[in-house]
């Protein structure tokens, strides 16, 4: 007998393979997820990936490869492995994904870990691990950046990561109630997830329509602890979910999503912001942040807990200390509306309106996926190996477009949506 969980978990899959990937008849898949440090998918994911793999050849896929990965094997490392290796990279993993994109393969990620993996590590270990998986896998970001192929993040509730988020409910229950609020903010609770994903995509493609019309030069934001003017490039481009490959295949690239995104110029942001929530990355927890900007560099950098690790952060290239996107996000969004902090970036950051510290999406500029590096720039464009949201909305937050000629329209109110699109 088939349980109520494993045909929301088919639904699932479905959602993934239908809606994110948007997956082609002859066309391969490769599953992994090269972000962080992860490598690849965790080996407790297995059931979700056979029933992936099963959908892709039914719809009509040429070969699925997967790429595992065991964060235990991760934490060994730290614990056992000499100090001056962790330079040392598994090249194949690199190589095997970024042949998978220029071929044209769709790609799915997984990105689910314990963000307390590597607490109590050597953090300068920590950071060097990081910069080092950046570096090796900057050219696959580089095509992602471009949208050479259909791809698609995802995540999954994994041990730890379930007693992190869920610790007041029973240990034994924990992971069954993570994935009863997965399938909820990613519409699998409905009678038809695919027909829900595509009416939710509709609704704010014409919100991101609006904003491309709009061709705001700026935005100006403002609420608690923040009074901050981000400028946008001539011709930038507003995407909500939906993108298109260089193959043109139609693909929803991060499930959930919430987001209503664009590139911002790199060298216009001016003022100061504080975050409305954590920011976890390279096993730190880092709260309490407020940055302030001038000419587009981010100049200061103040935290209540961690702010070493900031600095360590923006040490990796010049291009961090710049904003690399601009992300809108109503507060009603079911996730910001669970109440929960998820410790996880792909959930987290469709709670909440954000901005990216890092490289800038190619496709967030009219032209830019053909653009040279230096033509990027000169768009306004930004360039670097990380690319960090933080998230700063709230339900008291303001945000007005600013025009051409001076005016000044109203974007968000109190955290939502403004105007009708």
């Amino acid at each position: 007998m088939t349980s109520d969980f494993d045909r929301k978990l088919d639904k699932y899959a479905d959602v993934l393979v239908k809606v994110g990937l948007n997956l082609q008849p002859g066309q391969r898949l490769q599953i992994g997820w090269p972000a962080h440090g992860m490598y690849g998918i965790p080996l407790e994911l297995a059931p979700l990936v056979r029933l992936v793999t099963t959908k892709a050849y039914d719809m009509g896929a040429r070969l699925v490869e997967v790429i595992w990965n065991d964060d235990q094997l991760r934490l060994i490392r730290f614990q056992h492995a000499a100090k001056d290796t962790f330079e040392e990279f598994p090249k194949w993993r690199a190589e095997a994904i970024i042949e998978s994109v220029k071929r044209g393969d769709a790609v799915l990620g997984i990105y689910a870990e314990d963000p307390d993996l590597l607490a109590g590590q050597d953090p300068d270990l920590v950071s060097t691990f990081r910069a080092t998986n950046s570096k090796y896998m900057a050219p696959y970001f580089e095509m992602v950046s471009k949208n050479t192929t259909n791809w698609t993040v995802s995540t999954a509730p994994v041990d730890g990561w379930v007693d992190k988020v869920f610790p007041e409910i029973p240990k034994e229950e924990r992971k069954a109630k993570f994935w009863d609020t997965l399938f909820e903010i990613c519409r699998v609770n409905t009678d038809d997830p695919v027909r829900a994903w595509k009416d939710h995509i509709a609704t704010m493609v014409k919100s991101s329509d609006y904003l491309n019309r709009k061709q705001f030069t700026a935005l100006k934001y403002t609420g608690s602890g923040t009074d901050l003017t981000i400028g946008l490039p001539r011709n930038h481009v507003w995407t909500a979910s939906r993108m298109k490959s260089k193959g043109g295949i139609d693909f929803t690239a991060n499930v959930p999503t919430e987001e209503i995104f664009t590139t911002p110029h790199k060298d216009k942001t001016e003022g100061t912001v504080s975050l409305t929530k954590p920011l976890i990355y390279g096993g730190a927890l880092i709260e309490g942040l407020t940055f302030t900007f001038s000419q587009g560099k981010l100049v200061e950098v103040k935290a209540k807990k961690g702010e070493e690790d900031v600095h360590k952060i923006l040490d990796t290239d010049e291009g961090v200390r710049r904003l690399g996107e601009v992300a809108l996000v109503p507060h009603s969004s079911p996730i910001s509306q669970s109440g929960k902090l998820f410790y996880n970036t792909l959930i987290d950051e469709n709670a909440s309106s954000h901005i990216a510290l890092g490289r800038a999406y190619r496709f967030g500029i009219e032209g830019g996926k053909t653009m040279s590096d230096d033509e990027f720039a000169a768009a306004g464009g930004n360039t670097s190996l990380l690319h960090i949201d933080c998230m700063m909305g709230s339900g008291d937050m303001d945000i007005d477009g600013l025009t051409e000629d001076g005016g000044r329209e109203p974007v968000m109110r109190k955290g939502e949506w403004a105007f009708e699109g």
